[in-house]
């Protein structure tokens, strides 16, 4: 997984970066939301700058949502302050760290699965921190089922330390490592025209 530093630097120019298909954004939102209820406790890993905690945030009771880099979540705590929502904790740890106010009734992991070290071992993570019958909502790029040659220019990038680490895997084999954790699938599809981000609902057996 990229250091803290990595995406320290990263933050800014990420920020600024508009989303690659606003709709697709817009639906993963509206999906996400139908798994949530008023008096949830959310977490989102990868919270990055905290754009999607804030617009999941009037959904649900009180989010934790967190990151790796500071940098990412001073941006985070000015969009906080700005619309002053007042459920949301931003706190900065690592994306597999255990946290105290486990079990969640449900997680968010956008943009993140693939940049994990271990993905069975993330989800057996993951699996542990949610309630029984609690929701992990993911979004997740796959990169196996992208044209050969991106990986190969994902190495060289590594190599000039333009890009973190990325861990490769089809969808299927996404899904086989969900279910093989403990999970039921409950939903799975693509928005928009990207057909290598996979969107996934799994669920914790009551």
């Amino acid at each position: 997984m990229a250091s803290a530093s990595f995406w320290d630097k990263a933050a800014r120019k990420y920020a600024a970066r508009p989303v690659p298909s606003e709709t697709a954004y817009q639906e993963t939102l509206a999906r996400t939301r139908n798994y949530l209820s008023a008096q949830d406790h959310l977490l989102e890993i990868g919270c990055g700058t905290g754009s999607t905690a804030l617009l999941l945030a009037p959904f649900v009771a009180k989010i934790t949502a967190t990151d790796i880099s500071g940098a990412m979540l001073e941006i985070a705590e000015a969009k906080r302050e700005a619309g002053t929502p007042a459920n949301i904790r931003f706190l900065q740890v690592p994306a597999m760290k255990p946290l105290a106010d486990a079990p969640f009734d449900a997680i968010c992991a956008f943009s993140i699965l693939h940049l994990l070290d271990d993905l069975p071992a993330s989800l057996d993570h993951l699996y542990g921190q949610l309630k029984p019958g609690g929701y992990l909502i993911s979004k997740t790029a796959c990169i196996g089922e992208m044209n050969r040659a991106i990986p190969v220019v994902i190495r060289v990038m590594q190599m000039f330390k333009k890009a973190p680490f990325v861990n490769s895997f089809t969808v299927g084999e996404l899904e086989k490592s969900i279910a093989r954790a403990g999970f039921e699938l409950v939903e799975t599809g693509y928005f928009g025209k990207n057909r290598s981000a996979r969107f996934v609902v799994a669920r914790r057996p009551a």
